[in-house]
């Protein structure tokens, strides 16, 4: 796999964001550290992955590693809940630790400024099964967002400690990949 890497740097890690429990954020808040950014949903087919990347996470959050969870509700509606119900359902259903954030807009015209800046610096995943994925949503008739917009919920950017968007993940990327992981070892190495 090849990886670009994109130097947004301070840029990225100054733009506003809240949490899920209402309190002021941005990424320099994670500044040193590898940051794995993931749009979320709750009534997802993937949703699943929230297992998946809670190990992760605790695997290897005492090496500087964090994830970050953004829920979206761009695909289908499938995140329908507010900030509190979203967190509930996280705590309660996948026994979510890592940090995660208020529901934002990750594609199209009103999309945060974060994910603005994540698709201009990685516009399209690594990861080769992003293509098929968009042929599989393409076929079923499910409206998808054009390139370099996220794809479908559980796309994944991982962030360098110093800022660096490294690469890009296809939303069906699961958290026990080897090339995601061998991303982050490299990031964190």
């Amino acid at each position: 796999m090849q990886i670009k890497e994109s130097n947004i740097g301070t840029d990225i890690q100054s733009i506003p964001l809240t949490t899920i429990d209402g309190k002021e954020a941005s990424l320099s808040d994670y500044a040193g550290k590898v940051v794995l950014v993931v749009n979320v949903a709750s009534k997802c087919g993937l949703t699943p992955q929230y297992e998946g990347l809670e190990k992760l996470y605790r695997e290897k959050k005492d090496e500087g590693f964090v994830i970050l969870g953004f829920p979206a509700n761009n695909f289908l509606a499938q995140e329908p809940g507010t900030d509190e119900e979203i967190a509930s359902f996280c705590s309660l259903t996948y026994d979510v630790t890592f940090p995660m954030f208020s529901k934002i807009s990750v594609a199209g015209e009103d999309r945060h400024p974060l994910y603005a800046a994540l698709t201009a610096a990685q516009p399209e995943a690594a990861s080769p099964n992003g293509e098929a994925m968009r042929e599989r949503l393409a076929s079923k008739d499910i409206p998808i967002w054009p390139k370099p917009e996220v794809l479908w919920n559980f796309e994944k950017f991982l962030i360098g400690k110093d800022g660096t968007v490294v690469t890009r993940f296809a939303p069906d990327t699961p958290p026990d990949d080897a090339a995601l992981n061998t991303a982050i070892d490299e990031a964190l190495a």
